[in-house]
């Protein structure tokens, strides 16, 4: 009988994704639970089958509020934990080094608890683990608590298969927050360009993009739901968009992308497709800065040019794509 694992990811889609790898490697050897965002279940029908989710919206996950705990759902926080504690899982694994995580690993009373410790969080785990150096990317913390697991995960350039394919160019001008968008005039740009070398450009946005787009004459979709989004990508042959999930659910399911990268460093949380290209913006003093710019914009990111992101992506769609027309 495999032994029963639980694997804590609490945060957005990007996270999610990356954590892929190692989720389907470890279900090989063990029974596997992932607690993680209701998001989560309409991602793993096609990217982790056979994986359980326990969905819950952890509030201090949220980008506003999130240490109120007057706002807290503090009777389903109970539930869940009890919950956790009647199916007896063997092991608990984070890969992030958040002592939260830790917490509720202590909670679960599994025997035994993998994670990188913080802030003394180390006392809620049973086996300590050291960080990969700082400047790794997020990947490589699952391939460590694999390998504390006695599972060996291949190296991010082979994490994911290449899939050949053709198709449109997906571009997504939408980001979780407003520090990592690139100016929607800019993305107009690359997807006439593109239009005028033979490329189809499929537009994807935010809903509050929408107004935007559509005053220009453009035809958008703005998905509802990611399966809607899913869709969308099975019919893309290459994606370009700025540092945010999409990008990732993307990368993950083969698809080459091309990734305007601003207030975080590309090396640390490109997507894992071995075709990932990018762009990234100028320094900063404050870089990374993750979600919280100190700038009324992102200076970092709107230091990518339209003309110098054009020629990137120019020669990065060459590289994979055949145009489906030839522009008059």
């Amino acid at each position: 009988m495999k032994q029963k694992l639980l694997v804590i990811e609490l945060w957005a889609m990007g996270d999610l994704v990356v954590a892929t790898p190692f989720l389907r490697v470890a279900a090989e050897k063990f029974d596997v639970a992932l607690l993680a965002k209701p998001m989560a279940r309409e991602l793993q029908t096609r990217l982790w089958p056979g994986i359980e989710v326990i969905p819950f919206d952890f509030p201090w996950t949220a980008f506003r509020r999130k240490y109120d705990p007057t706002r807290w759902p503090w009777r389903e926080l109970a539930g869940l934990v009890a919950d956790l504690r009647l199916r007896r899982f063997d092991i608990v694994a984070s890969g992030r080094w958040d002592p939260r995580d830790h917490f509720l690993s202590r909670l679960s009373a599994a025997p035994r608890r993998v994670g990188f410790p913080r802030l003394g969080s180390g006392l809620f785990l049973t086996e300590s683990l050291s960080p990969p150096p700082e400047e790794s990317h997020r990947y490589e913390n699952w391939r460590v608590v694999g390998r504390q697991l006695g599972m060996e995960l291949p190296a991010r350039e082979r994490a994911i298969p290449v899939v050949p394919r053709g198709g449109s160019v997906v571009i997504h001008s939408g980001a979780a927050q407003a520090a990592r968008v690139w100016p929607l005039e800019r993305f107009k740009f690359l997807a006439e360009k593109l239009r005028r070398d033979g490329y189809v450009a499929v537009l994807i946005c935010d809903p509050g993009q929408r107004e935007w787009w559509t005053n220009q004459g453009e035809e958008v979709r703005t998905p509802g739901t990611i399966g809607e989004f899913l869709q969308i990508l099975d019919g893309a042959g290459l994606f370009v968009g700025n540092d945010s999930g999409p990008g990732h659910l993307a990368g993950v399911l083969g698809i080459p992308t091309f990734t305007l990268f601003g207030n975080q460093y590309a090396g640390r949380f490109a997507p894992l497709s071995p075709q990932a290209e990018w762009i990234e913006g100028a320094e900063c003093e404050f870089k990374p800065c993750y979600d919280e710019c100190p700038f009324a914009q992102p200076e970092c990111l709107w230091a990518i040019r339209e003309n110098e992101a054009w020629l990137r992506l120019k020669a990065f769609a060459a590289k994979h794509l055949t145009p489906l027309a030839t522009s008059a």
